[in-house]
């Protein structure tokens, strides 16, 4: 039997996040992503448990005090002393898949979206927390380099993906189109890569991630990113990912259901002035809600919508997300879900998927 790689929307454990340190390319930014990623602690840990890795015993205890003053039950978070470079945990942390009934976490390498930046410690991350005893489920180590924010999966077997990402000569020069396919039957199951050819984001350092473009919402609907304004200079590119997306067909060879998402009015840096990347196809399904990231624009409220559209049993919760979008990410970036039975604390515990897990004890290494 083949493994599977879980969806999104399979019941979790935690959602694993990377706390931003001193030093890193946060600090002139310090107390504003500090500020968003506590509105992300709280919104989460209203369903499920969160996981944080932080650099050191003084935010362990700095962040313990402000989240009890915030009101957070304190089993809803896990705070795990770590060395990290980024908050990127999308992109480091583990991909979790199913294979004989057990649940093992895919430990890619990781080296900075193709060397753009020092990774090392990211790289390192998943096997020192699988060493220390943090995840419930087997790691294990592959030699490919891949950010999970670079792939999206239906859980039936199809992949989403980018022909500029997976293919670009930074990740894997050695590795053809078949070669990348072969190895995700393997690692995944995969049985079908839907290669996207069109579709980027100016100020995007990932050389476009398909979750800035495109996602799964469950294994009929894709939502998307469509620029409607000619003179924008996405428009072109992003047309053209709406007609393959529009080409493409489910396993029984039914067309999808699309969600289009706004492209919300261009965000610029407050220094340079280059563009960021902002884009609503940055969500994060967690148990019993979306969470969909925000620019105070007006296509918020479309957004939300469209999505509230695709995710009818679901809560629809907006995060302000224009001090992410500073270092070209945005929500989903920032975020690795644990399915059930991968975090340590939550495995044994058995929790509901709709209150978290009220009996997991608040671990610090």
């Amino acid at each position: 039997m083949l493994p599977r790689l879980f969806p999104e929307w399979h019941p979790q454990d935690a959602i694993q996040l990377t706390w931003p340190s001193a030093g890193s390319d946060w600090e002139p930014l310090i107390e504003r992503i500090e500020a968003s990623l506590e509105a992300l602690v709280v919104a989460i840990t209203r369903y499920q448990p969160v996981l944080i890795i932080v650099a050191d015993t003084q935010t362990c205890e700095r962040l313990d005090s402000r989240f009890s003053r915030l009101g957070i039950h304190p089993k809803q978070w896990h705070l795990i002393e770590a060395p990290s470079n980024d908050t990127w945990t999308r992109d480091h942390g583990p991909i979790a898949i199913e294979r004989d009934g057990q649940i093992v976490l895919l430990d890619y390498r990781f080296t900075g979206w193709g060397g753009k930046f020092a990774a090392e410690r990211d790289d390192a991350l998943t096997e020192t927390l699988s060493g220390i005893g943090i995840y419930a489920a087997l790691r294990e180590a592959r030699e490919m380099v891949l950010e999970g924010g670079a792939i999206d999966g239906d859980g039936e077997g199809t992949l989403l993906l980018t022909e500029a990402c997976l293919l670009n000569p930074n990740r894997n020069p050695h590795l053809s189109r078949e070669d990348i396919e072969a190895a995700f039957r393997d690692d995944m199951g995969i049985e079908r890569c839907l290669w996207m050819t069109q579709g980027y984001l100016e100020g995007d350092d990932t050389d476009s991630h398909v979750d800035t473009l495109a996602r799964f919402c469950d294994a009929e609907t894709i939502a998307y990113v469509r620029c409607e304004d000619p003179d924008d200079p996405h428009f072109s590119a992003l047309t053209q990912m709406e007609n393959e997306l529009k080409a493409f067909k489910r396993a029984d060879g039914e067309p999808y259901r699309l969600i289009p998402l706004p492209l919300p009015r261009a965000c610029y840096d407050a220094d340079d002035g280059h563009r960021l990347p902002a884009t609503y196809a940055n969500f994060l399904i967690i148990n019993g809600a979306v969470l969909v990231p925000t620019y105070a624009d007006a296509a918020d409220g479309v957004a939300l919508t469209a999505l509230a559209s695709a995710f009818p049993g679901r809560d629809i919760i907006p995060i302000d997300c224009r001090t992410v979008i500073r270092q070209h990410g945005s929500l989903h970036c920032l975020t690795m879900q644990l399915p059930r039975g991968a975090f340590f604390t939550a495995s044994a515990d058995g929790a509901d998927d709709n209150i978290g897990n009220d009996n997991a004890a608040n671990h610090k290494e």
